[in-house]
């Protein structure tokens, strides 16, 4: 094969972004968009480009494909995982990324919509971008970063690898995922079709971060059925679900146990949804903390506020369900140490600083450790996600590439 020059990761994640890759939460289909797999396509024609030869999309939005080992040693299977959907919290459509070159380190203004800046004081982790190129969007879309700036560095490795069979390196498997944001992101994965051992997520955030541990998380639906009646004719009769569901509300504590009261290693109950009639009313809340133990001590809490409530409905009763969503993924990588030691060694090796987080969050990682591929979480250079002032800087993504190959490097080495 002849070499070229290869495509940077900025180059590709360029042309990622402006494909619109929205998931949808109320969507029953898999996968949720059919928009996701028009990213995915393109990836799997570049994938072949590259003499990836069995690079495929399946029926549900997932791309696999293999890099063949080059190495006599017996390599441990590794995978790299980003998922292509971007978040429903804020339009990807239409999003016209910009490079600001060689940033100065004053507050960027996003010329679409002038309201939106990106302010230094409030983003502290541009300070240590100055003199950098921060790419945004124009203000009003997200930009995508997450996580397509992982999808870009992964096909840049992939590509830099191909071109250069020098580098030693096991078997590579590559994974793009469609779903995560709406929690959906392995509900179809075929792991056995996947063949890894261990797999590695490329969507962290700041540079020279790896991310082990993740919040476990549940789901509790409240279902609420009140009494109605006519308004006319309901004294001592009328239960009304929505006053219910209000004064389930209004007795959450105002300083502690919420998202916007805790940070660092503290959980949280989060109400996300209400709906309904005076009849009945569904109210769904997010349960999250860093041990299992911890949640079903904030799920006992809600129960105890609703078994509360109802003592002044004595006809109405709420129908209380647990759904399980994932668990820190730090209980199932414990037992396998060398695949966060491999990853930070391969953050070191390039130069960066390495530091071990945990993530007030989940990833397709959480779920993929416990269905069998340990899976922790590796820098993509992601910031502001979720938002109209996303951004990600250029030379980070060209750590995070670099980042990838080192680690490959290093397994074979190890072997």
């Amino acid at each position: 094969m002849k070499k070229h020059q290869p495509f940077s990761a900025s180059t590709r994640f360029l042309k990622y972004v402006q494909i619109d890759t929205q998931s949808d939460p109320n969507s029953p289909s898999n996968p949720s968009t059919e928009k996701q797999k028009d990213l995915s396509r393109l990836l799997v024609q570049e994938l072949l480009d590259l003499g990836i030869i069995d690079a495929h999309l399946d029926e549900w939005g997932y791309v696999y494909a293999t890099i063949p080992s080059n190495t006599n040693k017996n390599v441990p299977t590794i995978c790299f995982c980003s998922h292509v959907d971007t978040s429903p919290d804020c339009s990807g459509a239409g999003v016209k990324p910009l490079i600001h070159f060689n940033w100065d380190g004053t507050d960027i203004v996003l010329p679409d919509d002038s309201t939106q800046v990106i302010k230094v004081a409030e983003h502290p982790d541009l300070n240590e971008q100055i003199g950098n190129d921060i790419i945004t969007a124009s203000g009003t879309t997200l930009l995508g970063a997450d996580n397509k700036a992982g999808v870009a560095e992964i096909m840049a490795a992939a590509e830099y690898l191909m071109q250069n069979p020098e580098v030693k390196h096991g078997t590579i498997k590559i994974l793009f995922t469609p779903d995560e944001e709406v929690g959906r992101g392995t509900e179809k994965v075929d792991l056995a079709k996947l063949g890894a051992d261990f797999g590695y997520t490329m969507d962290g955030e700041n540079l020279g971060t790896l991310e082990d541990e993740t919040f476990s998380a549940d789901g509790v639906s409240l279902t609420i059925h009140g009494i109605s009646t006519h308004p006319g004719f309901a004294k001592g009769k009328l239960e009304n679900a929505m006053k219910i569901a209000g004064d389930i509300l209004a007795a959450l504590p105002k300083d502690t146990l919420s998202p916007e009261t805790t940070e660092g290693m503290e959980g949280f109950i989060h109400p996300t949804q209400i709906s309904g009639i005076q009849e009945s009313v569904k109210l769904d809340f997010i349960i999250r903390d860093f041990t299992v133990a911890g949640l079903h001590e904030k799920e006992t809490f809600l129960q105890n506020i609703v078994n509360q409530i109802l003592i002044n409905y004595p006809n109405s009763k709420v129908d209380f369900k647990v759904i399980e969503q994932y668990r820190n993924m730090k209980e199932v990588l414990v037992n396998y140490p060398q695949v966060t030691d491999y990853a930070l060694e391969a953050i070191e090796q390039a130069g960066i600083k390495a530091e071990k987080r945990s993530i007030r969050g989940g990833t397709d990682g959480s779920r993929l450790s416990f269905m069998g591929l340990p899976c922790p979480n590796i820098f993509a250079g992601e910031h502001a996600f979720h938002s109209k002032l996303e951004w990600v800087s250029v030379q980070d993504m060209e750590k995070a590439t670099q980042v990838i190959i080192n680690l490959v490097q290093i397994w074979e080495q190890r072997s």
